[in-house]
């Protein structure tokens, strides 16, 4: 839209860059300061991020004059998360996934896959096991997204199979179990897949699978 002369930011005065960790992740670091040198040089800005790294710590001082810092970190992950390990012995990984979802308790679970090949591949094939699952990860448009996204806290999919940027920020209440297929890359990244159960002061399970 800025590039078509649609959309003119100069009158703009509050921007909000959020996920910013992720961002730079992404590689939309020079997205972000397009945008920034588009805006009026006197602005507020708030600036979000679940990890202070050095990357991060250099472009809050490049993005923010003074800044006023608050953390609501209390503690990496909540005291209402049962998390276990599954060691993958004598099954494969899918039949223990199979297994696992077909018992009762596991109501409404988020399973993280490492790839978006990966993600669209377990969800069909736990569709073909009769499991009522939707995907959401880079490859799906929009709108394929949202559609996942009502299927799943609709009760219409029981199981969600997601990639780590596409889940990012999803707040989907009543989540029983999320489960690590694959492992994830990062401390942060293991913090913030099981967070998405044990939300509200209600209990919740993470499960990560081990080979």
């Amino acid at each position: 839209h800025i590039e078509s002369r649609h959309l003119d930011l100069a009158g703009f005065k509050t921007v909000v860059l959020d996920e910013a960790d992720r961002m730079l992740d992404m590689g939309f670091i020079n997205d972000m300061r397009y945008m920034m040198a588009k805006m009026a040089p006197v602005r507020h800005t708030l600036f979000f991020s679940a990890t202070l790294s050095t990357e991060i710590e250099k472009l809050i001082h490049e993005f923010l004059k003074t800044p006023a810092r608050i953390s609501v970190k209390t503690q990496d992950t909540a005291k209402n998360i049962d998390q276990d390990v599954i060691r993958i012995k004598g099954k494969t990984k899918f039949e223990v996934l199979r297994d696992l979802l077909l018992q009762p308790e596991f109501e409404r679970t988020l399973v993280f896959s490492r790839t978006k090949h990966g993600a669209e591949k377990l969800a069909n094939a736990l569709q073909k096991e009769g499991i009522k699952a939707a995907s959401i990860h880079g490859d799906k448009n929009q709108g394929a997204r949202l559609r996942a996204l009502a299927d799943f806290k609709q009760g219409r999919a029981a199981v969600l199979v997601a990639t780590d940027v596409a889940a990012r920020g999803l707040d989907i209440s009543d989540i029983s179990h999320v489960i690590n297929y694959d492992l994830p890359a990062t401390y942060e990244d293991y913090v913030h897949r099981i967070g998405r159960t044990g939300r509200a002061e209600k209990k919740g399970k993470a499960l990560t699978f081990i080979e």
